[in-house]
């Protein structure tokens, strides 16, 4: 059990960090991470699984262990986890869970925990109970069930859902997309709906990920959709993740755009509809960002990485849109939920609104030179924070995540992981060379990268 409780989600190898024993417990004490308007909805609660062999064992037990405790269950299937979001609020359920590891190889599963609403749960907010609960748990697997269970087929209301974001359909447009044997492979209809050309690569279900990992912020897990925008000649290019809540987008010349570029593009057309709003993004995101959420009117909330920290903010700001650097898009309109499908729409929408191509509208945004996340292993994490905190005392100094120091022509942002036992670094300048000068520095100063 050791170390799958993780900031966001309960994540680890299967079958011997998570097994139908932590599923069944899991379940059981999820009762208790819900409050009495979660309650009053209920309770009951939504499951769905991704499409690991093993997130089947998983999933039934889970829903035994909910249903032990008078947790009745809405079984929606093998779904995206943007589906089980969608879901909590479309059958006014109390919460919901998806079992999935996301990105993570083949022998990884885990579970994905929300409250009403989409309202995540993390560490702060009911992780941390819940390991507690389940450590010292002596429940086990066998109890009878206390409430019931029925299976619902919601996908037609999804694709709806999704499409109801569509805002012209002309012209046709060429379409590459990955979905790297993951539940982005469910897409295939709502896609086509859009009135794509689809050319899609590895759209097999495969929880063992035969081509390639299901994680698009490699540059290595892009090589085939950069490939296939160039010799089909798309105008827009898209990687899914392993359970679909994170998309990144590639240019008509079969180029990657950083994800913090996909939020200032988009932010516009968010805040042509509520001049002054607030858009969120994350701390790792480029200048331009927050430069064109300005420019465009709007009020850029910068904040800490993590989609429970977004969702929070955006919640209390009654913000429309959010983004952050790992592919993660925010929407008000879906439960200040991540969708990857909804981003897909949006960007099609406004290359049909401008008839120009992706790259074009990309390029202002061009305006400075990034590192990318740079992670470290470091031994004492809080110990180097603070060594950078004395050795670029004359910089502007927060600590909202990390350590982040801006000056008048670069900055940087190092931050311990929330899942991994690294320090991260992202590093921007206003030149290249200024930018790779500074990398060089702080990596002299943070050991080998890994």
């Amino acid at each position: 059990m050791a170390g799958i409780f993780k900031a966001y989600d309960i994540r680890g190898t299967y079958p011997d960090q998570v097994n139908e024993e932590i599923a069944f417990r899991v379940g059981y004490h999820f009762r208790d991470l819900l409050d009495a308007e979660d309650l009053a909805l209920g309770p009951v609660v939504v499951v769905s699984r991704d499409m690991r062999s093993h997130s089947v064992p998983l999933a039934g037990a889970l829903k035994a262990g909910l249903m032990a405790r008078g947790v009745a269950v809405i079984d929606i299937g093998m779904a995206d986890t943007p589906m089980n979001y969608f879901a909590i609020g479309h059958l006014g359920a109390s919460g919901g869970i998806q079992v999935t590891a996301s990105h993570n190889p083949a022998q990884y599963n885990g579970f994905k925990m929300s409250r009403r609403e989409a309202i995540p749960v993390s560490w702060d907010t009911g992780i941390a109970r819940l390991e507690e609960l389940v450590r010292n748990s002596d429940v086990a697997p066998g109890l009878p069930p206390a409430a019931g269970e029925e299976s619902r087929d919601i996908f037609d209301a999804y694709t709806e859902h999704v499409l109801g974001h569509l805002e012209a359909t002309e012209p046709r447009l060429r379409l590459a997309a990955d979905a790297a044997n993951g539940m982005g492979a469910t897409y295939r209809p709502i896609l086509e709906r859009m009135n794509v050309e689809l050319f899609p690569l590895y759209f097999e279900l495969d929880g063992t990920f035969p081509n390639h990992e299901a994680n698009p912020l490699k540059a290595e897990n892009l090589v085939d959709v950069e490939r296939a925008v160039r010799e089909h000649g798309c105008h827009l290019g898209v990687a899914f993740d392993g359970d679909g809540d994170r998309a990144m987008f590639i240019d008509e010349r079969g180029e990657a755009i950083t994800a913090d570029k996909i939020t200032g593009l988009l932010a516009p057309r968010f805040l042509r509809k509520e001049p002054g709003a607030a858009i969120v993004y994350d701390l790792r995101s480029s200048w331009a960002t927050r430069e064109a959420i300005e420019e465009a009117g709007g009020r850029p909330v910068r904040e800490r990485v993590g989609h429970s920290f977004m969702k929070a903010t955006m919640r209390e700001l009654n913000s429309p849109f959010g983004g952050e650097l790992a592919g993660h898009f925010y929407y008000r309109s879906n439960s200040t939920a991540d969708s990857s499908l909804i981003s897909v729409v949006h960007i099609l929408n406004h290359l049909r609104e401008t008839g120009r191509p992706l790259s074009e509208l990309i390029a202002p945004l061009n305006r400075y030179f990034a590192t990318g996340e740079i992670n470290f292993r470091v031994e004492d994490k809080e110990g180097m924070i603070r060594r950078l905190g004395e050795i670029y005392a004359d910089g502007e100094i927060d600590y909202l995540d990390g350590i982040t120091v801006q000056y008048a022509d670069w900055w940087f942002n190092v931050r311990p992981s929330n899942t991994e036992p690294l320090l991260r670094l992202v590093l921007e300048a206003r030149t290249r060379e200024l930018m790779e000068a500074k990398r060089d520095e702080l990596v002299g100063l943070l050991g080998d990268p890994v």
